[in-house]
């Protein structure tokens, strides 16, 4: 375990489904605790929301956040209490909302305190946001060239090769035309957001999340925590996080510049908590969402860690023992 350098990582936004939790609610009474004390914090059944979404808005940005926040913190939650010991990872890192779990799961934010923060900035990001968000098979200096000539904006660096740029509607529109023009077979991909976030066309809601930002208190983690404004290890400072957190919400997610400073530190073990994606509709049937990003960039970098999924129930019992020895 000694020579082990694990990374925590969590997932953000697109990772979220109708079921997220129930099955470890059904098993662990530190999930349903969890569960509880998100209720609590935010005034709503989360339970309820994230196991039925009755009404169909977990999709809803402000929804979303916490809900995924919270899952997030079960998962992690329940892998320590299998575990049966500590285990304080070398680094966390999360890709945009998984930024805030990876600062409560190293301690410098509350969990309820992380609950408000990301509640707030997903209303703001809904309220505030407008346009949508493109995924283009290019890197992101080839990204960055064609979004500048339609007023986008890299949002998010995900791959050497796959760059996910932001813009009002029209300008994604005519962005889109000329990749089709350039290279028929590559063609953009737009993903279901209520805005172009990690954009300029952010800026507003930033203004106004500051002041819940500089209400909020922070604590020095316990291990590093990569930024994915600056993609290193967050300076302890209060003051230090809350402005790298401020720039995020509209500078792009460089999520291939945190794996590179994972790299760069050794680590050796990635555990992915919490979230889900494929067709599946129960909790079983969902797999990792970062993990096939992370395992491409490894493998184009030459560089070998094992990763493990702690996503639910079954995913969880094998991670614990995967490194419970």
């Amino acid at each position: 375990m000694a020579e082990r350098r694990i990374m925590f990582v969590f997932p953000g936004q697109g990772s979220q489904y109708r079921g997220m939790g129930s099955d470890l609610c059904a098993e662990f009474s530190v999930a349903r605790e969890t569960y509880a004390e998100a209720s609590e914090a935010l005034g709503f059944d989360m339970a309820r929301l994230s196991f039925e979404d009755p009404a169909g808005e977990i999709g809803l940005t402000r929804n979303t956040q916490p809900a995924l926040l919270t899952h997030e913190v079960a998962c992690l939650r329940v892998f320590r209490e299998l575990l049966g010991q500590p285990l304080v990872p070398a680094l966390a890192a999360g890709h945009s909302l998984g930024e805030y779990t990876a600062l409560v799961a190293t301690g410098s934010l509350g969990l309820a305190d992380g609950l408000r923060l990301v509640r707030r900035r997903g209303e703001l990001m809904g309220e505030h946001g407008e346009g949508g968000m493109l995924a283009l098979g290019l890197d992101a200096a080839a990204a960055r060239a064609i979004a500048d000539r339609h007023y986008c904006q890299v949002a998010s660096i995900n791959l050497p090769e796959q760059t996910v740029v932001g813009g009002r509607d029209a300008d994604l529109e005519t962005l889109a035309a000329e990749m089709e023009r350039i290279n028929p077979r590559r063609r953009p991909v737009r993903l279901a957001t209520e805005g172009a976030f990690h954009t300029y066309l952010m800026v507003e809601a930033a203004r106004r999340f500051r002041e819940t930002l500089d209400a909020t208190p922070f604590a020095p983690p316990t291990a590093g925590v990569l930024s994915n404004y600056s993609a290193e290890v967050h300076e302890p400072e209060a003051g230090a996080i809350r402005t790298r957190l401020f720039f995020q919400l509209f500078n792009p997610v460089n999520w291939v510049g945190c794996l590179a400073t994972a790299m760069q530190q050794g680590v050796s073990h990635m555990i992915e908590f919490g979230g889900g994606i494929g067709s599946g509709e129960g909790p079983g049937e969902k797999r990792p969402n970062l993990e096939s990003i992370v395992r491409k960039t490894l493998k184009g970098a030459g560089y070998e860690a094992q990763y493990a999924a702690a996503i639910n129930s079954a995913t969880l019992r094998a991670a614990a023992a995967q490194f419970a020895g």
